[in-house]
């Protein structure tokens, strides 16, 4: 097949949805399909052609982290994306690069296959700052209905959340396909590590070798949640403190953090590492006890699926999101509040063996989420899309006939 994936977010810019794309991108490459990535130039004002397979069109800053929106028709592309020839578009964002990716669809006759990635409504409070709260949910709503139920021949999910978020709340009747994103899983693997980079990196980050380590991954943003796991920490902090919270990742909350934890007194014992490079991000779930969030604003939550490529057991928030990875007490456990959440951690603390046994069925619970089976599931959405435009020509060319059949028996008599 020829893929045509249109994004508003793409590497070098890094998040949850650009890693889902890349990993997609590469699997199916192997598979010997051809995909074009149709992106925002997310580095400067033009556009960029450098690559063949990338389209970077310009974007403007829009003031919600560091994103930029794209014109919905820039026409200096439109001819370029026709001569790809492409047999399917895949839009992976609702504005923007994926409006652009709808017109195009409808003018070439293309299917369009579309994948909803970001519960919007749990970021409204973040971007309006609490103002307009309930028309700004509403207009999410009725766009988002739009451009999921009206506008893509095929709609994926990552989670059955997601899928009771339309089909219960959105009333959308349709078919959707839950389509859980996958990961390079090796790239996390421990044995792909060396043992003196990690003791190394230990040592910068000022952790000791028995030292039982929390660890978050993610932007800091009020979404996340982070709140949760600094408040929590406080109390482990005073009973044990050889126990540890890394959180790894940068955004809006970084400086309001910073203070919280001095005011906590907890600078000896939790650590923000920042920004980390999107290749050494593997390195950091290596010195991991076990992976914790209090993230209620996922469609699935891909760094828990990284950390349990990395033999890294998880404590995730009571919420559907998570049910595609978590296995409650054999590769971690779910809790509902900081007592829970304490509980969980005391407990994996005071019985090493329970530890050693998760971290062995968290690593085998994560082969089911190989890039090699996201991709084998997301064409099989693409042949349905592509089937039923074919079926739909071929309906139209019969129709055709018939009509042309009845037009000369007319004349006839």
């Amino acid at each position: 097949m020829r893929i045509g994936i249109f994004t508003d977010t793409y590497p070098p810019f890094i998040n949850g949805v650009s890693t889902s794309i890349l990993v997609l991108q590469k699997a199916l490459e192997k598979k010997g399909h051809e995909v074009f990535i149709i992106t925002v130039n997310n580095e400067k004002v033009g556009y960029n052609f450098s690559d063949n397979k990338i389209i970077r069109i310009p974007g403007i800053p829009v003031g919600i982290y560091d994103y930029r929106l794209t014109g919905i028709y820039p026409i200096r592309v439109i001819k370029k994306i026709k001569n790809l020839n492409l047999d399917v578009i895949h839009s992976q964002t609702e504005f923007g690069v994926g409006t652009f990716a709808r017109i195009l669809a409808k003018q070439f006759d293309i299917p369009l296959v579309h994948t909803y990635h970001t519960m919007y409504e749990d970021y409204v409070s973040s971007i309006t700052k609490g103002r307009f709260k309930w028309p700004s949910k509403k207009i999410i709503e009725e766009l988002t209905k739009f451009y999921c139920d009206k506008t893509a021949s095929e709609l994926i999910v990552p989670t059955k959340k997601t899928y009771d978020l339309f089909k219960e709340k959105y009333k959308v009747d349709r078919k959707v396909h839950i389509v859980p994103s996958g990961i390079e899983i090796e790239k996390y693997f421990h044995e792909n590590y060396k043992i003196e980079d990690i003791i190394k990196l230990k040592k910068e980050l000022g952790l000791k070798k028995d030292d039982f380590v929390i660890l978050f991954v993610g932007r800091l943003g009020q979404e996340k949640n982070v709140d949760f796991l600094i408040e929590a920490h406080t109390l482990l902090a005073k009973r044990n403190d050889k126990c540890k919270l890394l959180i790894v990742g940068d955004g809006p909350l970084m400086s309001k953090y910073k203070k919280r934890i001095k005011r906590l007194r907890l600078i000896n014992s939790v650590i923000l590492a920042g920004k980390v490079p999107f290749l050494e991000v593997g390195k950091y779930y290596q010195l991991a006890s076990v992976f914790a969030t209090a993230s209620l604003a996922e469609t699935q939550g891909l760094t828990v699926i990284e950390a349990l490529a990395a033999s890294v057991p998880i404590l995730v928030i009571n919420d559907e999101s998570y049910d595609v990875a978590i296995d409650n007490g054999k590769n971690g456990f779910k809790f509902k509040n900081k007592r829970e959440y304490r509980k969980h951690i005391n407990y994996l603390i005071n019985n090493p063996e329970v530890l050693k046994k998760m971290k062995v069925t968290a690593r085998n619970s994560s082969l089911k989420h190989s890039a090699d089976n996201f991709a084998n599931q997301v064409l099989n959405v693409y042949k349905i899309a592509i089937g039923d435009k074919q079926l739909e020509k071929r309906k139209t060319f019969f129709s055709r006939l018939i009509k042309v059949v009845k037009d000369s028996w007319k004349i006839k008599k």
